[in-house]
């Protein structure tokens, strides 16, 4: 048992019935930076990821391709697998709903729910989504014309006989706890729009499906306790794997989580009907329930009919030319965090890739290793207790800008965490711009205003890649050993960013540039056929994730 505060990040589990893409792979990049920051603040972390298995379309999608469901499940998770392992996550599990760990825990809420009433028999009529799983509400309905409002696909009809969740008896509870948490809906657009469709009133929701046993995708899922007739309804059965999960003597301690990261489709789940479900288990709710934006590519949406999805062969083609912390980087740092879509566009990669990363950090690495071999035989220059030279007060501007990364990750602005590291970078820049060591190195008399300069510039730059890291980990990680200056187990970030944890006299190779230049005019990379591996259908994803 650790004594280190816990932190616990989510993203949702994706759907089986395709293969992974940037949607899937954006979400988890945004939690592995966070878990990778939290895990240098000290933090006892924990990271989940995994795949949501129950749905029809499985069986539907299993069938087409001529073997079972779990064997569809089965070739389709280790795809999700082997994209995050190429991504390079650091997720500390992978959950897959059709677990025994998860089912039985899944039947053991639902028999606490029944106990309580807040799960009952009754009749539903209503509009279904057939494409999303879901049913949605006559307004929604009439809305769309009584199409899908994420698809455009045609909405069924549909009378059930199911067991219901009593949401509406949370409703004025939920509102207090989201008013009086600001920070537990992000960004606040998508919390607005939650608020507003409470207020319009709450009804129950239906948390299981009649099976037709003669249909196998009716009876793909985990049965309710009690009554085998019914298997619990996908989306109720999947929202438990946050719970589940942790659910354990071993993993207690990380309970509630820290922050769920979603996509926009998915916000009510996890904003309205998993908050009123753990309220009624009498579980502490999560710190933050976050949901970004869509990619677009290029200026368009992203759809099968297109076959302009980024899918696994595009972003494999990125990380051969440019490097797996470069797509990481660009990503991260352009991403559709915020309420507003983001659109992926090869000019504006290479743009960003050459401003931050060649021209940035690895310029300046370059430039200012290169002095050091130059100037003071490879070794690094004692600055003789200098702090502060041409207007830099250095503690303080590192200092400013570590603990602004801090400061952003916990409010989960990770992009802006991610720019506090460029922005050390620019100022180093800045300073040698001001200085011109490279003059003062023609005047003995100067040597030692010259390492103290150069100092400045290291021990600066040391700090710009630790707080790059979470975000190019193999790449800042190369730096810092470059530096003298990797990480040592038990090392907290605090102490790593510390002004001073440079030493006198230690090694500072320059090795080979970090990120060569981009050309603009170079053609994409190719990542294959136009579609391959695409995703299922007009969505940046499908399931509990998106």
């Amino acid at each position: 048992m650790s004594s280190r505060p816990a932190y616990y990040v989510t993203t949702p589990i994706y759907y089986v019935n395709d293969r992974p893409h940037i949607g899937h792979c954006y979400t988890t990049l945004v939690a592995d930076a966070a878990a990778r920051f939290m895990r240098l603040a000290g933090r006892d972390v924990f990271f989940l990821t995994g795949t949501d298995e129950h749905a029809e379309k499985v069986v539907t999608s299993a069938q087409e391709h001529g073997v079972s469901p779990i064997e569809w499940a089965d070739r389709n998770a280790q795809a999700f697998r082997e994209a995050f392992g190429e991504m390079g996550f650091s997720h500390d599990d992978f959950i897959r709903t059709t677990e025994p760990r998860h089912i039985g825990r899944v039947e053991g809420y639902i028999r606490a729910l029944q106990a309580t009433g807040d799960i009952y028999l009754g009749d539903y009529v209503g509009w279904w989504d057939p494409s999303q799983e879901e049913y949605v509400t006559e307004t929604t309905a009439r809305e769309h014309d009584y199409k899908s409002p994420v698809t455009g696909r045609e909405l069924v009809k549909r009378t059930e006989r199911n067991y219901f969740f009593r949401l509406s008896a949370y409703q004025d509870r939920l509102l207090a706890h989201i008013e009086a948490n600001p920070g537990f809906l992000r960004p606040d657009a998508r919390r607005n729009e939650v608020v507003g469709r409470i207020r319009q009133g709450l009804q129950d929701v239906p948390v299981s499906r009649a099976i037709d046993e003669s249909d196998a995708a009716s009876r793909w899922g985990i049965r309710m306790p009690e009554d085998p007739s019914h298997r619990i309804y996908v989306w109720i059965d999947a929202l438990f794997n946050y719970l589940s999960t942790v659910d354990t003597p071993e993993r207690e301690r990380f309970w509630p989580a820290d922050l769920h990261l979603i996509g926009k489709d998915i916000l009510w789940f996890h904003a309205v009907i998993w908050p009123c479900m753990l309220m009624a288990l009498q579980r502490d709710l999560p710190g933050c329930v976050y949901a970004h934006s869509y990619w677009i590519r290029e200026g368009r949406k992203m759809s099968k009919s297109l076959g302009n999805f980024i899918d696994m062969p595009t972003l494999r083609a990125y990380v051969g030319r440019y490097g797996l912390d470069a797509v990481r980087w660009h990503l991260l740092t352009q991403g559709p965090l915020g309420a507003t879509d983001a659109d992926f566009a090869h000019a504006k990669f290479v743009e960003v890739y050459n401003a931050d990363l060649a021209n940035g950090i690895g310029n300046a690495a370059s430039r200012v290793s290169n002095m050091i071999g130059k100037y003071f035989d490879g070794a690094c220059p004692d600055p003789k207790g200098v702090t502060s030279h041409a207007g830099h007060d250095w503690p303080a501007i590192a200092g400013a800008c570590a603990e602004g990364a801090l400061r952003r990750i916990e409010s989960a602005d990770f992009a802006g965490a991610l720019q506090e590291g460029i922005a050390l970078t620019r100022r180093v820049d800045g300073y040698v711009n001001a200085t011109e060591p490279f003059k003062i190195a023609k005047d003995d008399a100067r040597r030692d205003e010259l390492g103290a300069i150069l100092y400045h510039c290291a021990e600066a730059l040391r700090i710009a890649a630790l707080l790059l890291l979470p975000a190019m980990p193999a790449t800042m990680t190369d730096m810092l050993g470059r530096f003298s200056s990797a990480p040592k187990k038990g090392e907290t970030f605090d102490d790593l960013a510390r002004w001073g944890g440079l030493r006198p006299g230690a090694g500072i190779e320059k090795g080979e540039s970090l990120f060569p230049r981009a050309d603009a005019k170079e053609a994409p990379p190719d990542g294959g056929a136009p579609g391959a591996g695409k995703g299922p259908g007009d969505l940046p994803g499908a399931g509990l994730g998106a």
